[in-house]
């Protein structure tokens, strides 16, 4: 606990991968939603858009978690070289 308030651990590396799981969530519920709340009913169009949303979600949410984590990886590389240095 003490190393999480003095700031030596991480704690969003934790919490990125929730928010992932989150997005995910809400990439399928949108693409879900832009399926079958068309005015006209179930068109092949809504249906399209529906899976380009799920399918696009997916992948920036992906794409902007493992952005996040390789930040926190760099920082955990220079903290690891700065102890060896100072050894």
């Amino acid at each position: 606990m003490k190393s999480i308030f003095t700031f030596d651990s991480m704690l969003t590396p934790k919490l990125v991968t929730i928010l992932y799981w989150l997005l995910i969530a809400a990439s399928i519920i949108t693409g879900l939603t832009t399926m079958f709340a068309g005015y006209y009913g179930v068109t092949a169009e809504s249906v399209i858009m529906g899976l380009l949303t799920i399918v696009g979600g997916m992948l920036a949410a992906r794409i902007w978690c493992e952005l996040m984590i390789v930040i926190f990886k760099i920082n955990e590389n220079l903290q690891a070289l700065r102890e060896k240095h100072d050894a």
